[in-house]
């Protein structure tokens, strides 16, 4: 029996699969050779940040923002939400010493942050003065949550002046990019630093410093601004997609979370606020706020809903407020003292951040805090 035809059509199912074995994979590597051309050429890219960090940011801004999401709310969501009840605290994590110790008796001090439980800690809602008009405290935020500590810090408008830095690569474009770092030229008046907020991919936000146009300015959404006369304010926008020369900077954020003293009753509004950054969530967040005076909150805290950290602004006095950045890689409060050099103090006690974090280059935009000087206020680069 002649059995060629079949081992000829065995041979050739054989170099038909093995060609299939090769070709899938080759097929797989033209279509995904952007998507690894983009990744590696960006994680070798300078950056302030760690390679996971990078990787989820890289995904975020490359069609993958909705998978990010899915996998956070799952992770903030269920895995990591926190119990309520527990013991209590006996103390809290940060001690705020007071470092100014002889107070000019007409300093400006904030009025005391009402307490959420009855007996409170030592030293808890005291503001505590870190340098000239710069006042931090600690308090607990829920009697549900007795762990967990609310951040803040107070800025008065009449003894500091706010700048806006843009990041290595936050905001996308911008005209001027700076030292995307405190310029060292301003260090010897530097008080305190924090975090900026939502990157403009996730919040379509827009941005402006002395006139120029760093991302258009988006009407509706909260805006921190700070004025040439030394004013700082936070309303909604109104106005054209670049702030005018009089405005030092300005600097967007979602819409406002607190206005007139009351919650924006849309809080509550999945398609305002989005599906991870909605009321629903807990995980740590940041704000700022101003008083009726004009003076400047920042806030911080783990396990946070957008709703109970607008209670914290509200309850530490802000009349209007809005978010800033969120999740535990970016909260940032940092202040400075000048005894010997400059030398920096964490007060949100993140461990992914150095005490050092703008004062080398860093890839986010970010707020500083300096002592007022003569003169209009700007946002000085070198």
């Amino acid at each position: 029996m002649d059995t060629t035809p079949v081992l000829g059509q065995a041979l050739h199912r054989r170099r038909r699969r093995l060609r299939l074995r090769f070709a899938i994979p080759l097929v797989l590597l033209v279509l995904l050779s952007p998507a690894i051309y983009s990744y590696t050429t960006t994680m070798l890219q300078p950056s302030s940040l760690p390679l996971g960090v990078r990787s989820v940011e890289w995904l975020r801004q490359h069609h993958g923002n909705w998978l990010v999401d899915e996998v956070e709310h799952v992770y903030y969501g269920w895995w990591k939400k926190p119990k309520k009840g527990g013991p209590q605290l006996t103390k809290l994590p940060v001690a705020l010493a007071p470092v100014v110790r002889h107070r000019n008796p007409h300093t400006v001090v904030p009025q005391r942050v009402p307490l959420v439980f009855a007996h409170a800690l030592p030293g808890e809602g005291v503001w505590h003065q870190s340098g000239p008009g710069v006042f931090v405290t600690e308090f607990r935020t829920e009697l549900a949550y007795p762990r967990i500590v609310a951040y803040l810090a107070w800025f008065d408008h009449a003894r500091t002046s706010l700048a806006w830095y843009p990041g290595r690569y936050e905001p996308p474009n911008a005209p001027v990019r700076g030292p995307f770092q405190v310029p060292p030229g301003q260090r010897w008046r530097l008080l305190a630093t924090f975090n900026g907020g939502f990157i403009h991919t996730d919040g379509n936000n827009g941005s402006s410093i002395g006139g120029l146009q760093y991302e258009p300015l988006q009407r509706g959404l909260a805006t921190m601004l700070a004025y040439r006369d030394g004013s700082v304010d936070i309303r909604s926008w109104t106005g054209g997609p670049v702030a005018p020369r009089t405005v030092a900077f300005a600097r967007q954020s979602l819409p406002l979370i607190v206005d007139h003293g009351r919650l924006n009753p849309a809080l509550n509004d999945s398609s305002q606020w989005g599906y991870t950054l909605g009321n629903a969530v807990r995980v740590w967040r940041t704000g700022a706020g101003v008083d009726r005076h004009g003076n400047v909150f920042y806030a911080a805290a783990d396990a946070q809903t957008v709703v109970t950290l607008a209670r914290i602004l509200q309850r530490a006095g802000a009349v209007r407020a809005m978010q800033l950045d969120i999740n535990p890689e970016w909260p940032t409060l940092i202040t400075y003292t000048h005894h010997h050099g400059i030398d920096p103090t964490k007060i949100v006690p993140n461990y992914q951040q150095p005490s050092t974090r703008y004062l080398v280059p860093d890839d986010r935009d970010f707020f500083a805090v300096y002592r007022r000087v003569p003169g209009p206020v700007t946002v000085p680069f070198k």
